[in-house]
């Protein structure tokens, strides 16, 4: 009989099965033109633009490889790159609209699971593992403003 998976690998099922959801919706509304690592660093620029380097810090890739994702997106339509404001000399990463469009998309598919998930908890269970990992994220986020 095979043992139990961990805690880790529970909370990864979960956030796939989300995940899944989420792309699938996003294909259904015609963006079916983003990988899983795309979608890695855009849901991580900034409503104001992000350097390239804090993107690849906060999704956890390399530069190079967050250049490279930049540049598809950007051929993608959905981000392009200016001069930054602060210092002439570095860029900055900017949603376009199309990247926008996509936020009400993944938005609803989210509440789509989180309300499955409730049906099948119930609300106060659901309530608590909310909470829960809210608590647990003050320890294990590094980018969370503390």
């Amino acid at each position: 009989m095979a043992a139990e998976p961990n805690i880790g690998v529970l909370l990864f099922i979960a956030y796939r099965s989300m995940e899944s959801h989420v792309f699938a919706e996003l294909a259904a509304a015609g963006h079916d033109d983003i990988t899983q690592a795309q979608a890695k660093l855009l849901q991580r620029v900034d409503e104001d633009g992000s350097r390239l380097s804090d993107l690849a810090e906060s999704a956890q890739v390399t530069k190079q490889t967050a250049g490279y994702l930049v540049d598809q997106l950007e051929k993608a339509g959905y981000v392009e790159r200016t001069i930054d404001p602060a210092d002439a000399r570095a860029r900055l990463v900017l949603l376009t609209a199309q990247a926008r469009a996509l936020r009400p998309v993944g938005d609803a598919a989210v509440a789509e699971v989180e309300a499955r998930w409730t049906a099948h908890l119930g609300k106060r269970r659901m309530d608590q593992l909310h909470d829960i990992l809210t608590r647990l994220r003050e320890i294990t986020d590094p980018y969370l403003d503390h």
